[in-house]
């Protein structure tokens, strides 16, 4: 039994460096992701994309839906709307289980086209892409109180979501 519980700790040490070193390596690719930022983001800036037709996080459920119309599936905590030729743009949005107003506005864009949101529309600039092509970018607006990200998956027909929430 002893000699099982000396060998077994080689790899107890080994296994615990690893993990510290991945989690290190998450938190350093996240830090970079979220702090890259266009100049005037940040702190004292207000989010470029701030609002989805209209609708701003704050909103209570039954003037987004005065505006948007029938949701494709509705909910007591999220709508989900589908919108565009082909159906191509959709929509989620979450509500506070109390207070009934907007948490998160949530847009995916199956398709390419003009109608599909830039990151120049996001963030007033463009981002890096990856090799791949894909990009993402996250940054948060303390004092307009949530984040917007904007993530664009690789290939000729990519998902292109933006999120706005409340944080």
């Amino acid at each position: 039994m002893t000699h099982y519980l000396r060998a077994s700790r080689p790899w107890a040490v080994f296994r615990f460096l690893l993990v510290t070193v991945t989690l290190l390596m998450v938190a350093n690719g996240a830090a970079a992701q979220t702090t890259r930022s266009h100049p005037t983001a940040g702190n004292d800036a207000a989010p470029v994309f701030h609002e989805y037709r209209g609708i701003q996080i704050g909103w209570l459920a039954d003037d987004v839906r005065k505006k948007l119309g029938n949701p494709a599936n509705k909910g007591d905590e999220q709508d989900y709307y589908i919108f565009g030729e082909n159906e191509r743009e959709r929509v989620q949005i979450h509500y506070d289980k109390t207070t009934r107003k907007v948490t998160t506005i949530s847009v995916d864009f199956m398709s390419v086209g003009p109608d599909v949101i830039t990151p120049q529309q996001v963030f007033g600039a463009d981002i890096e892409s990856k090799p791949d092509g894909s990009k993402h970018k996250l940054v948060r607006y303390p004092k307009a109180g949530c984040w917007v990200s904007y993530s664009r998956t690789a290939g000729d027909t990519p998902i292109v979501s933006v999120t706005i929430q409340k944080m």
